[in-house]
Parts: structure tokens; C-alpha cells; sequence
């Protein structure tokens, strides 16, 4: 197995410049995420029908809410509580087990954008794809209710897991006195959880794959019809493939980079006892939400007219204030 040098303490300079870039991606995942709740709340509160991407988009927006608390938790607790060659404080495990879950929620609700993406936009031939595209357009509420009560039995059975695991854990350790034995013991439950939690995220990562497949493949479809028929590039099915494209296949990639970066922390946590390179992972892992966040907010037409009413709003604001400074400086000749 690879060797690496256990960093198990980390200097003050360290500590507060991983603890800045922590409260500047907490600042950034709060302010993006509050954002598309927000302007989606606001036509809840007005009574407008909201349409069913953007009921996927408030519940994704509300679950990243959690979500970079959860890190923003993990960042302190790793900072300042958890030393590397101690065993895992039952905090320190709660905190990375409910951030595993709500991330696996973020992810279904994903794959219901993904699916809805492919039911507006692919145009299907087959009598059963068509049907499955029509139940996914209409019935948007009753498929996002379904994930939902998927990913809160996956939930109960994580938790259950963890908890049974933690209390064996707990009367193993109160019955040893071996220090070492203990603490392999604590590793050893906590890696099982991780596992048995993990598990549950391979069913909506598989329809999110095949969903961005189906698109890819209609995208090409439709460009290849596009040159047979000399249109012009300024289609506008062609342009909602591709701003599905770039929303499915940045969070394709991001979710890629943030696992491998959870997947790299647990031996960094438990065999290498590396500090410096698990708090490089939650800083990874904190900014693939914000990220995808921001791409959701600039291929979104309604999420992109709120954010130029904003920045017009302020524009207007500080012209006002400039000029009321400048009339103070004009002297008064009555």
C-alpha cells in the first residue's frame, strides 16, 4: 500500500487559511443555493404555478442548503476537535454520515432534473419511451415525491446501520483496554457505514448516466439532421440540448471529482492519518456544489432575468447615491 507521511497536526497558518476558505465557500454555497430557493419561493408566496423544473430546482437548492452546513460543520469539528491518531468522534462520524445522506438526496433529485431534461427535450420513436417521457413530463411532483421517500428509506437504513455499529463500537470499547484495538474497531464500523450508505447513491447515479447518455445521443442525432438540412446554428432545439448538455455533464463531473475526493479521504482519515490532504478533500467537496450551482443559475432563463433585475436594482441604487453626493458638494447660492 502507498506510504504516506501522517501529518496528524497541521501549524496555526494552516488551520486559518483552511478555516477562511471554508466560511468563503460556505458564503458563496449559501448565497447561490438561497438564491434559486428564493426566486423560486417568491412565486410560491405570489401563488404562481411553479413549473416543474423549478420545483426540482427548490428542493436541490434547499438540500445543498444542508448540505454546506453539513461541510462547513465538518470543517470546524476537523479543525479544531478531531485529532487524526485518536479514534473518530461519534460527532465527527454523525456529521460525515448525515452529509453522505443529504448528498445522496442532492443526488436523486439531480436525476429527476436529468430525467426531465430528457423528457422535454428527446424527441422518442418508441411507443414505451414515449409513454415513460409523457408520465416524466406530466407527473414531475408524483416522480419527485418517489425519489424522496427512496432517499429517506435509504436514510433510516443508513442511520439504523450507523447507530447499531456505533453502540457495538461503544460496548466493545468499554469491555478493552487496548487503545489500538479500540480504535481499529471504530475505523472498522465507520468504514462499513460509509460502505452500506454508499451503496444506496448507485441507483440514481445509474438513471442520471443513462439519461445524459440518451441526450448525448439525441444531441448528435439532431446535429447530424442539422447539417442534412443546412439549417442554421441558431436552433432553438439545438440549444436547449446543449444547455441541458452543459448542466448534466458539469454535474456529471463535479459528482465524479467530489466522490474521488470523499473516496481518497477515508484511507487519508483512517490509514494515513494525512490532516493536510482531508481537509483539501472537504474543501473539494464543498466547492462541486457551489459550482454547479452557479451553471444551474446561468442556464436557467428565469433564475438569469432575477439576477439582472438584482444587478440593475443595484446599478440604479448607487447612481442615485452618487448623485445625491454630488449635489451635497454643490454649494448653495440662495
Amino acid at each position: 500500500m502507498l506510504a504516506l507521511t501522517p501529518v496528524i497536526t497541521v501549524s496555526y497558518e494552516v488551520k486559518s487559511a483552511f478555516m477562511f476558505l471554508s466560511v468563503l465557500e460556505l458564503a458563496v454555497g449559501i448565497l447561490t443555493n438561497a438564491f434559486i430557493f428564493l426566486v423560486n419561493f417568491w412565486d410560491v408566496v405570489r401563488r404562481q404555478p411553479l413549473s416543474n423544473c423549478d420545483l426540482i430546482l427548490l428542493s436541490l437548492s434547499l438540500t445543498r442548503l444542508f448540505l454546506h452546513g453539513l461541510l462547513f460543520l465538518d470543517a470546524i469539528q476537523l479543525t479544531y476537535f478531531q485529532w487524526m491518531k485518536d479514534p473518530l468522534s461519534l460527532s465527527y462520524q454523525t456529521i460525515i454520515m448525515l452529509w453522505m445522506i443529504t448528498n445522496q438526496a442532492g443526488l436523486w433529485l439531480t436525476t429527476c432534473l436529468s430525467l426531465f431534461y430528457c423528457s422535454k427535450i428527446v424527441r422518442f420513436s418508441h411507443t414505451l419511451l414515449l409513454c415513460l417521457a409523457n408520465w416524466v413530463s406530466r407527473k414531475a411532483p408524483q416522480m419527485l415525491l418517489g425519489a424522496m421517500l427512496f432517499s429517506s428509506a435509504c436514510t433510516l437504513l443508513c442511520l439504523g446501520d450507523f447507530f447499531s455499529r456505533s453502540g457495538f463500537a461503544f460496548t466493545t470499547v468499554l469491555l478493552m483496554n487496548n487503545t489500538e484495538f479500540n480504535s481499529q474497531i471504530v475505523k472498522l464500523n465507520f468504514y462499513y457505514s460509509s460502505i452500506f450508505c454508499t451503496l444506496g447513491s448507485i441507483p440514481p447515479f445509474m438513471f442520471f448516466l443513462v439519461s445524459s447518455g440518451v441526450l448525448i445521443i439525441s444531441l448528435g442525432r439532431h446535429m447530424r439532421t442539422m447539417k442534412a438540412n443546412t439549417k442554421d446554428s441558431g436552433d432553438p432545439s439545438l440549444e436547449a440540448h446543449i444547455k441541458a448538455l452543459i448542466s448534466l455533464i458539469s454535474f456529471l463531473c463535479l459528482y465524479v471529482v467530489s466522490f474521488c475526493a470523499a473516496l481518497i479521504s477515508v484511507p487519508l482519515t483512517m490509514v494515513w492519518h494525512n490532516k493536510i490532504g482531508v481537509m483539501i478533500c472537504v474543501g473539494i467537496l464543498a466547492a462541486c456544489p457551489s459550482i454547479h450551482a452557479a451553471i444551474l443559475i446561468s442556464g436557467n432563463a428565469k433564475l438569469r432575468r432575477a439576477v439582472e433585475t438584482i444587478l440593475l436594482w443595484v446599478q440604479s441604487s448607487l447612481k442615485v447615491r452618487a448623485g445625491h453626493r454630488a449635489d451635497l458638494r454643490t454649494p448653495d447660492l440662495c
